[in-house]
């Protein structure tokens, strides 16, 4: 059964409207699915603020109980969620497969670590209040509103979902237009295993029915797409004072000091910037090479990039691009960092087609182009020398996003990746940091705010609670309207001796 929840409709009224998706490859129809206006948003979310009881009412250790078990259906029932992804949104089954996998690997880390963290914790009080033994501990928020992506429709929305109802909040899911029968099928699989209870609800339907979201009843909302459209999700959630994480766009670049193994530096540049047909947020769309080695690493990358073209079932390492709007946006990155003076040494001009993106690499493209300024979000790199790493780390800097990054390199690598203005950096290597469930998982800038992912996503979907437990009389009872003057002296002597220093004037 699905989570969604239908209001009473007269037999009179017209037919709820529906939308379909579609196979980005074939134009088949994969699934039909009901466009939820504001009435039935509402409700989702009311019938999910009731579900909220039960499952906060479980503690940590019965919602791991059914958390695990969730965990266990979508493994068992890993190869049908896979297909589904691929038929969907168009990426190869085995990529498919490593996104629903790592979103698993996810789903039992909350599972188990959020009693540990949000439980209980006793702080230690200071010597002004050593009469007191002091806590602090993390409640649900409520309800979460979880607005989800199309790119990595698993993945993504599960580092917001199995966070929140891991802390003990309910959820209503709101999936991509272009991938909802996904969302469906998490929300499904999820609502078997509580038995019908819509602790995790879905709505479904176009840009509209989020922002039926966004001002609906819920305690924060939790967006990862665009920055423009995370700007637009701020703005309606303003309107209720709602809390909002975004996960937004990026401009990622990859770095090759001298020192780096080149052949795994150009493997790691492919992988990040042309799998997924480059729709990858924390993928890498910018490469900035030591100049010392630029000539050796671009024949590496070239060598390696040979055989590499787009395809669905028929061979392609990537498949069309998702969503057909973002193909005249790649065509225009292309044609400019051509036009401004980048030099073209894979694909080009006719690169973009009416569904796929061939591999394209641009040399020496100026920095104040559309390809190195902008979010192009498809299989394309941008690759340029620089004449030392400050220089590299500068031009990173550059933008107005902060998302993540790879450095590659030896000695230096550490003190480099450190100095990225980023929420997230991998050295020799490329988004390392997305599957390790203990890391927190967000960007800066124009890339969002607020975390998903380990202890930090956790509490991103709680509140701090402080409780204070008085274990004995105060020596000095400063909380007291019958406290005198010699209670105010000896507090101020101890603060002298704790605080004071042994002079009152800095050091020249």
């Amino acid at each position: 059964m699905t989570a969604t929840i239908e209001p009473d409709v007269q037999a009179s009224e017209a037919p709820q409207p529906t939308f379909d998706s579609l196979n980005p490859a074939t134009g088949d129809v994969v699934g039909t699915h009901p466009i939820d206006d504001k009435a039935r948003v509402d409700a989702a979310v009311a019938a999910a603020r009731e579900a909220s009881a039960w499952w906060r009412e479980l503690g940590f250790d019965g919602r791991k109980e059914y958390l695990l078990q969730w965990r266990s259906v979508l493994t068992r029932r890993l190869q049908q969620l896979a297909d589904l992804m691929h038929r969907e949104g168009g990426k190869p089954h085995g990529d498919a497969l490593l996104e629903a996998g790592l979103a698993i690997d996810h789903i039992a880390w909350a599972a188990k670590h959020a009693g540990k963290v949000l439980g209980r914790h006793k702080v230690g009080a200071g010597l002004l209040m050593s009469n007191q033994a002091a806590y602090v501990e993390y409640h649900p928020l409520g309800v979460i509103g979880v607005i989800g992506p199309w790119n990595y429709p698993v993945f993504t929305p599960v580092g917001s979902i199995a966070y929140s109802l891991a802390a003990g909040n309910a959820v209503v899911f709101k999936p991509s237009e272009y991938t909802p029968g996904v969302g469906r099928f998490l929300v499904d699989t999820f609502t078997e295993v509580v038995h019908g209870r819509p602790v995790l609800n879905l709505v479904t339907g176009l840009g509209e029915t989020g922002n039926h979201l966004c001002t609906a009843a819920v305690d924060k909302i939790a967006f990862t797409g665009s920055s423009a459209t995370g700007k637009k999700v701020m703005a309606a959630c303003a309107e209720n004072l709602t809390p909002v994480v975004i996960e937004a766009g990026g401009k990622d670049s990859l770095i090759v000091d001298e020192d780096a193994d080149l052949k795994d530096a150009a493997e790691a540049a492919l992988w990040a910037g042309m799998s997924n047909a480059g729709q990858t947020c924390i993928g890498t769309e910018r490469v900035y090479v030591h100049e010392r080695v630029f000539q050796p690493f671009m024949e590496e990358l070239l060598k390696q990039a040979e055989g590499i073209r787009p395809g669905y079932d028929d061979g392609g390492v990537y498949g069309p691009s998702t969503m057909p709007k973002q193909l005249p946006i790649i065509k225009s990155h292309i044609e400019d960092a051509i036009a401004k003076g980048g030099t073209p040494v894979l694909g080009g001009l006719d690169s973009v087609g009416d569904k796929y993106v061939q591999p394209t690499i641009i040399t020496n493209v100026p920095e104040d182009s559309l390809a190195v300024t902008e979010e192009t979000f498809g299989p394309t790199l941008v690759v340029n020398p620089v004449k030392d790493m400050d220089e590299a780390v500068e031009l990173t800097n550059a933008t107005k996003y902060g998302l993540a990054g790879a450095v590659f390199g030896k000695r230096n690598a550490m003190d480099i990746a450190s100095r990225v203005r980023s929420g997230m950096t991998s050295i020799n290597s490329v988004i390392s940091f997305a599957a390790i469930p203990g890391l927190p998982f967000g960007g800066v800038g124009d890339s969002g705010f607020g975390r998903i992912h380990g202890p930090d996503g956790l509490r991103e979907f709680t509140y701090p609670k402080a409780i204070t437990r008085q274990r004995m009389k105060a020596p000095l009872m400063l909380q007291s309207l019958r406290r005198d003057r010699r209670t105010e002296d000896r507090f101020a002597k101890l603060l002298t001796v704790m605080h004071g220093g042994t002079s009152t004037l800095p050091r020249k």
